[in-house]
């Protein structure tokens, strides 16, 4: 999941009648797509606001307003190569509940939500969540209605290991997963599994968390476990999910579990030890399971797209997604290794501007490097929307030094022209996708990507035409990648059903299925999304249509 907040300096730029101004720069309000199916779609800033439902006809089939365009109505239909798996994916903090049962211990996110509830905006918690750890069997039947291949799932350290350490493993913890794999099994049902989702045992944070080098050991010995006991049957394992989130958001700006809000410091602490942690993971499975168990081991990547304001700001972008998500990818699939050279050189800068006898962020040593490079079977994805970026003096002095963002020195631009519904945080750039799709493949070889991650979320209700705006030309934009040869290989959706969305509880609503939370039996219901999505994985195709309005351009 992304984080529901945009960095302070974002600004929303009301599209106007030939372009907006911005920093004294000219926008162009055209929604540029691009790839070998591309055309041009142009937004009304009503439109957004108030956007039409989207729903028609007997066939699946998504509608956009093109305004000041005359054409008559057309569809697309796009096939998905063969052997592509689609899927749905959730976490266990966030559906599982039973939050004490059955031996399991309290973490972060226990603590966190019992402590300082003011932090989560309905001051809800996952105590209960959508209660999967006793509704798994209903959670199966909704995947089988989809017609998935792939379920995305994460384990919970501490009900596996209620120490946090391998020292005693509570079997009813173990016996819960098992029966969800097993149930998924039984229906042809790949399970895709990550080890760590955010959730990380109370007792290790009292003990410093992802700050402590030994870190690496404990959270090795926890893999380890989880491989012996279900790698007989899981063939894809997740080692960690979203670095940038468990860094930057938990140890720097204080917006996740644990909450430290120290910046400029330990959150590249946490980086290096979680890269050390994850390389760890990849050799203990490479070198004493793959052999027989014969499985795919990969860490998943949360990504924005940082796109240049204007021409001149092209450094300034390039910075934004070395800083933001190269910082993780960089060190495992590019030919160095390492962390981005643009992090390295600015974070030092400043470090010495600022008086530090070293660069705040820790080096790695050359066995490190190389430990850490390539240790990814494939490129996990996890992606929702985009921003624009620029630089200029007024940047210096902006942001609280040291901090991440000093460091980093861009402002941030949001268009108005990309809200969609009535979500409060997320943005719909599909064209964004398309080029962080395309800039994975030309920098990094052309690795396998997986979709871990992407949807849109809703108020409630049952007919969600926004989201499945949203998820098609998501899709679209990922064809076009793939159709100049970006290799990705599978899509899921977040999420399966509605669950506890972090900062946000459950005031932001993910599901392809609707959970009743005012209901004693958290009934499970079908969304209009759901059936759309049961439609592309049935077919292999995503079918787009095109219709003209007279909505006038404003």
């Amino acid at each position: 999941m992304p984080i529901p907040k945009a960095p302070k300096d974002a600004e929303y730029v009301k599209p106007l009648d030939k372009g907006t101004r911005h920093n004294g720069h000219k926008r162009n309000q055209t929604t540029h797509r691009n790839g070998p199916n591309s055309f041009q779609i142009k937004f009304s800033w009503k439109m957004t606001k108030e956007f039409p439902s989207l729903w028609g006809g007997d066939s699946f089939c998504f509608k956009v307003s093109i305004s000041q365009v005359n054409i008559e109505p057309q569809c697309q239909v796009r096939q998905f190569p063969d052997g592509f798996t689609f899927g749905t994916a959730s976490a266990s903090y966030q559906i599982e509940g039973a939050w004490d049962a059955d031996g399991k211990t309290e973490n972060i996110w226990d603590h966190l939500t019992h402590t300082k509830p003011y932090m989560i905006k309905d001051s809800s918690t996952g105590d209960i969540a959508d209660n999967s750890y006793y509704l798994y069997k209903r959670d199966v039947e909704m995947l089988r209605e989809l017609g998935v291949d792939i379920y995305r799932f994460s384990l919970s350290w501490t009900r596996i290991l209620p120490s946090s350490f391998p020292d005693k493993i509570n079997e009813a913890g173990v016996a819960y997963y098992n029966n969800l794999i097993n149930e998924l099994l039984q229906y042809n049902i790949q399970p895709v599994v990550t080890v760590f989702h955010w959730d990380l045992p109370q007792k290790l944070q009292e003990l410093g968390g992802w700050a402590n080098p030994l870190i690496v050991e404990w959270y090795a010995d926890y893999a380890r476990t989880v491989f012996k006991l279900f790698g007989d049957r899981v063939k894809y394992w997740i080692t960690i999910n979203e670095p940038h989130q468990v860094c930057h958001y938990s140890y720097g700006n204080g917006a996740l579990a644990p909450a430290l809000n120290i910046e400029g410091v330990p959150e590249y602490i946490c980086a290096k030890n979680l890269l050390l942690a994850h390389a760890t993971a990849y050799h203990i499975y490479d070198q004493a399971f793959r052999p027989e168990q014969n499985g795919k081991i990969f860490i998943s990547f949360s990504a924005h797209w940082y796109e240049p304001l204007t021409e001149s700001d092209a450094e300034a972008a390039d910075e934004a997604n070395q800083f933001e998500w190269k910082q993780y990818t960089h060190p495992i699939f590019s030919k160095t290794g390492d962390f981005p050279p643009a992090m390295k050189r600015r974070i030092q800068a400043k470090s010495d501007e600022q008086g530090y006898i070293r660069s705040r962020l820790p080096k790695f040593t050359q066995d490190e490097i190389e430990f850490i490079r390539g240790s990814s079977d494939i490129f996990g994805l996890n992606h929702y929307f985009s921003y624009y970026v620029n630089r200029n003096d007024s940047v210096n002095g902006y942001y609280e030094s040291p901090s991440f963002h000093d460091d980093l020195s861009v402002f941030y631009t949001l268009l108005q022209e990309w809200n969609l519904g009535d979500s409060e945080y997320m943005k719909f750039v599909p064209w964004g996708f398309y080029k962080l799709l395309t800039n994975i493949r030309e920098e990094y070889g052309n690795p396998p990507v997986f979709i871990t991650e992407n949807g849109f979320p809703t108020h409630g209700g049952l007919d969600d035409d926004v989201r499945i705006t949203y998820l098609t030309e998501y899709l679209s934009a990922m064809l076009d990648a793939m159709d100049e040869g970006s290799d990705v290989r599978s899509y899921s959706v977040w999420s399966l059903m509605d669950s506890f969305e972090w900062a946000i509880g459950f005031t932001e609503k993910f599901g392809l299925y609707e959970v009743d939370h005012s209901s004693p039996q958290l009934t499970r219901t079908p969304r209009k999304s759901a059936f759309f999505m049961g439609e592309i994985f049935r077919t292999r195709q995503l079918k787009r249509c095109l219709i003209n309005t007279p909505t006038p351009l404003v």
